[in-house]
């Protein structure tokens, strides 16, 4: 075994790196929500192009895991970090996919005829990075307090998500030629609440990490 200097070294470096991840992947959703209105092409692009960056730094961050557990062999709540940084880092990967999959939809979208949904994303994006973002400083602060709050707004998503599916599924009928569109609109809704259910995930995972308790939050 490896000297113990080393070990907390590694965990700080460990750290650090899943910091630089969430920070990534909160600017892509930030940046995937302002284009829902924006249809900027430049920033579709970007954000399409740029995914690379995030899958290889959730890969480092996975290896240094299983360095560590390989070399430490990590007890008690050094344990409980390496095993939510494993689940966290997965969770991170896959809302920056998610806003990927934002990006392409608003890019098919954009070259639609366009149609009055009568849906405010804006409401629903705001919620989602919130969430988000309050899952993410719980993270940085080790708040299990704060991560319990972010349980409450997923059912506001939800909410939002089955009233957008309400919206849309009324306009089709009358708008047969534009179905295609209505129906990629209505999945952009379908991908914020899947992110909020991923921030979730990462604040249950945050409660396990400062009390040592599993929690699954009910929506």
């Amino acid at each position: 075994m490896l000297p113990h200097y080393t070990f907390h070294h590694e965990l700080d470096k460990l750290n650090k790196k899943l910091l630089e991840l969430s920070a990534k992947a909160e600017d892509r959703v930030r940046r995937a929500a302002q284009v829902i209105d924006s249809q900027d092409p430049v920033t579709i692009q970007s954000i399409i192009v740029s995914d690379y960056e995030i899958d290889e730094l959730e890969i480092e961050v996975e290896e240094d895991c299983l360095k560590i557990l390989a070399l430490h062999q990590p007890v008690a709540s050094d344990l409980r970090f390496i095993i939510a940084v494993i689940k966290i880092n997965n969770e991170i990967e896959r809302i920056a996919d998610i806003a990927v999959n934002m990006a392409m939809r608003v890019e098919t979208i954009s070259k639609c005829r366009p149609i009055e949904i009568g849906f405010d994303f804006s409401t629903m994006s705001d919620k989602v990075t919130t969430m988000l973002r309050m899952s993410l400083d719980a993270l940085v602060h080790r708040d299990a307090k704060s991560a319990r709050k972010v349980f409450l707004i997923d059912d506001e998503v939800d909410a939002m998500r089955n009233e957008a599916y309400r919206h849309i599924t009324k306009m089709i009928p009358s708008h047969p030629n534009e179905a295609d569109c209505l129906i990629n609109t209505y999945l952009l809704a379908r991908h914020l609440e899947r992110i909020a259910d991923r921030a979730t995930n990462i604040a249950e995972e945050v409660v396990y990490l400062v009390e040592g308790t599993i929690v699954r939050a009910v929506s």
